[in-house]
């Protein structure tokens, strides 16, 4: 009982923090509400350390060699604080005129399987979680898949603002594929961010002219359900609001291989739209962990 009160106590002050950041951000009107994050964003950058350098690595290896890496860095981090500030903005009153302010390019191919269980296979690429507004807005149940994190108050807070936008979540934990499957039967859509294996245990791909993989999660399910597998991008617009891109699905009938490396050369696509907008600050490649150039 007292190693429990401990580990609830251990939790507090985060969970503090986020609601009194969700507060402050919650007072502000929209445009300074972005502008600050933004802000604060960029300013992150100067003390992000190896997040900002494995930034700057990224930045290099999407845009090349001859671009200047660190302002780019520093414009993923004011994006990223962008991210962050509409999540603790967000409030249910708000969510018609996000609605009002976002666009779809390839919403036809969306209602083309409306009535059946379908996969989004997303890179993290501005505010991804916005989609839940404009699924439910074309007639689509989301749920996704997100991590346990150790905060369980963190946690239940993410899933709670999440619920704002229309996203039902399963965390990622033993069960968790028999819950999607379920999902998917049921005709739902299921949102994947699918940029990053964890685990380290998914399918290899070449992305961006390093091998590397991704995770397994949406070949699986698509191979186990039928549900077409569909690549999407998210991304802020210059100013107020957000834009989605649909791609047509993924060729089902090759190998998981083969759907994975689609799916790469679909996110290379994506996230070289709008590189600036792809919040990765994590080891990707094997050399970001070994440290080469």
């Amino acid at each position: 009982m007292v190693r429990v009160e401990v580990r609830e106590v251990k939790h507090l002050p985060g969970y503090v923090l986020y609601r009194i950041l969700s507060g402050l951000f919650g007072l502000l009107p929209e445009p300074l509400m972005r502008r600050t994050g933004e802000g604060l964003g960029w300013l992150a950058s100067f003390v992000a350390g190896d997040r900002r350098r494995m930034s700057v690595r990224h930045m290099r290896r999407v845009s090349g060699p001859d671009v200047d890496a660190g302002r780019l860095a520093r414009q993923a981090f004011a994006s990223y604080g962008r991210y962050w500030a509409e999540t603790f903005w967000v409030r249910p009153r708000r969510i018609p005129s996000i609605a009002d302010h976002t666009s779809v390019e390839g919403a036809d191919i969306i209602l083309s399987y409306r009535d059946r269980g379908v996969i989004f296979a997303l890179p993290h690429l501005g505010n991804w979680e916005v989609a839940g507004i404009e699924a439910a807005r074309l007639g689509l149940d989301l749920v996704a898949a997100a991590e346990l994190l150790p905060n369980p108050r963190i946690s239940q807070w993410f899933i709670s603002r999440r619920a704002m936008f229309g996203i039902d979540i399963v965390l990622v934990r033993s069960g968790a594929s028999s819950e999607l499957l379920s999902h998917l039967n049921q005709g739902k859509a299921v949102a994947l961010p699918s940029d990053r294996d964890i685990g380290g245990r998914g399918v290899g791909v070449k992305f961006f002219g390093e091998k590397t993989t991704l995770p397994a999660g949406p070949f699986v399910l698509a191979r186990r359900t039928g549900a077409p597998v569909l690549p999407v991008g998210t991304y802020f617009n210059p100013g107020r609001g957000h834009r989605f891109v649909i791609r047509p699905p993924l060729q089902a009938a090759g190998s998981v291989e083969d759907m994975a490396q689609e799916l790469a050369s679909h996110f290379e696509d994506l996230i070289r739209a709008a590189p600036t907008q792809w919040h990765l600050l994590q080891p990707l490649w094997p050399s970001d962990r070994e440290g080469d150039a």
